[in-house]
């Protein structure tokens, strides 16, 4: 039986790629808004009755009793998390989840903060927004805050997650002091640094493959009141790499951060918490009729150094509203004065829902003229993998963000026995080179990548084969302990939870 696409599919699908602005501005961005409040009172509620931790055996226990039904039904096909993949923050929709054993994890509560441990225990559903909305009325953070709202804290523990303290602190997976997991005979297990620590250093990046995590433990600190933000324009690619090197490896400063805007120039930021404005100008930048950050960023291009004072969960959630700038291909019109001012407050439209009514036309879209790609790399290769960057897809801005890799055991470590500056490349956008081929292309970026022992990030596509994957990362922790709990029959590998045939 053959299919014939109408005049009428045709004008559809010519509406929905060309003039997707319509549907998302007066209708993805009421139904966000309106999830949004929900969410925020639900989770205000549910933290201040402290019901949640009442709650969170009895959610364990259903985890577990629908694995030991796995377990019962013959154990015949591998077992993932039932969460739709259009609720996850990667653009692509894994299609592994049709095919294998669905565990349904509704764990989406702040358990507790702990302030003489200095910890905060997370079930892995609960969000970055959710999270600084918790914490900072106590006066509280975690080290490390990915900027978007809506990444998990599951998500940056089994994946990873960077920001503009990492230099200090890490990666995400290094301000976490203990994890929970059901494992794939139905136990519970809880490792850390101390108890089960080979386990504790397996399971990030290991994408859910080992166990399915339940909770996990992570450091807090204490939280100041604003960001004081240094702005510094460069417009050299060497005065734009020698000046964020300095500033990542003197540690002198929080929070760094680079946008390039082209080969040659950026603006370097450097930040410290202070308790106090006096005296300073302080912008609010996460007010809806604010302008988008990266566009506030470029004026500095022209106006030269300068500085400014953030309230600190703005700052924390600075790149949300345009998701970066990815919603300038969405909403063209999102930064323009009078929409920020009339709709910004409904800014951003949810990804979830983004996924949720995306065409097969605009999947297509995003597959071959989009790229969204974080790549790891060691400070000292910044310089070559932005010219190879440019060459390749031209795309800006470009996100710096440095972090310190330790040389802990595990999937990800520097190659040197002592710890190294890193750096997060990060490429989003629309490719303006002539030559972009979204196989070709990534694949001679993922092989540079791999060429100065760097890693790219589990969410974005990867065209890697088995054993380039295997080779990029390192294997021999993680098999030792899917041998050891059984998880070869419970779990899928990691390599076919991301590789590129594993999702739509």
């Amino acid at each position: 039986m053959t299919t014939t696409t109408t005049g009428f599919d045709r004008a559809l699908q010519h509406l929905v790629v060309n003039y997707r602005w319509v549907f998302a501005s007066f209708f993805l961005l009421p139904l966000s808004f309106l999830y949004e409040v929900w969410s925020y009172a639900r989770n205000w509620l549910v933290f201040k009755l402290n019901t949640a931790p009442k709650q969170h055996n009895k959610k364990v226990q259903y985890v577990q009793r629908q694995v030991r039904q796995w377990k019962e039904s013959g154990g015949n096909i591998p077992m993932c998390t039932a969460r739709p993949g259009y609720q996850t923050m990667s653009l692509r929709k894994p299609k592994y989840k049709n095919t294998m054993y669905n565990i349904h994890v509704n764990l989406v509560d702040v358990l507790e903060v702990n302030e003489e441990k200095q910890t905060v225990r997370c079930e892995p559903l609960v969000t970055m927004g959710q999270l600084t909305a918790t914490l900072n009325p106590l006066g509280w953070t975690i080290p490390v805050v990915p900027e978007l709202d809506d990444l998990t804290v599951g998500g940056l523990v089994m994946g990873t997650g960077v920001e503009s303290t990492s230099h200090i602190y890490g990666l995400f997976q290094h301000i976490c002091v203990s994890y929970e997991l059901v494992m794939g005979d139905g136990s519970v297990v809880t490792c850390s640094k101390e108890n089960n620590p080979d386990l504790f250093y397996a399971v990030p990046w290991s994408y859910g493959t080992l166990g399915l995590l339940t909770a996990a433990e992570i450091k807090i600190i204490p939280a100041k009141r604003y960001v004081k933000l240094h702005y510094q324009p460069v417009y050299t690619l060497d005065d734009a790499v020698g000046l964020f090197a300095k500033e990542s490896k003197s540690k002198e400063h929080q929070f760094v951060e680079g946008l390039m805007f082209s080969k040659n120039e950026g603006v370097i930021m450097t930040g410290d918490m202070v308790s106090f404005s006096k005296g300073e100008t302080i912008n609010e930048i996460g007010k809806w009729y604010k302008p988008w950050f990266f566009l506030h960023v470029k004026k500095f291009l022209k106006k030269g150094p300068g500085h400014e004072v953030i309230p600190l969960r703005d700052y924390y959630h600075r790149h949300t509203r345009a998701l970066f700038w990815e919603v300038q291909d969405i909403i063209p019109f999102g930064n323009n004065i009078i929409f920020r001012y009339l709709f910004g407050w409904m800014m951003p439209p949810k990804v979830s829902l983004l996924k949720l009514t995306e065409t097969k036309a605009i999947t297509d879209l995003y597959e071959n003229h989009h790229m969204i790609q974080d790549f790891l790399i060691p400070v000292s290769a910044l310089k070559e993998a932005i010219t190879v960057s440019h060459k390749a897809v031209e795309i800006y801005p470009l996100w710096l963000c440095p972090f310190n890799l330790p040389n802990d055991p595990g999937m990800v470590h520097p190659a040197a026995n002592n710890e190294e500056m890193y750096v997060d490349l990060g490429v989003y956008g629309v490719p303006k080179t002539g030559n972009f081929d979204a196989v070709k292309t990534t694949r001679h970026m993922e092989d540079f990548i791999a060429s100065v022992h760097g890693f790219q990030m589990l969410y974005a596509d990867s065209f890697r084969t088995k054993d380039e994957f295997r080779q990029m990362f390192d294997h021999s922790l993680y098999d030792i302990f899917r041998k050891k709990y059984n998880a070869t029959e419970a779990f899928p590998d990691v390599y076919n939870k991301v590789s590129k045939a594993a999702r739509i």
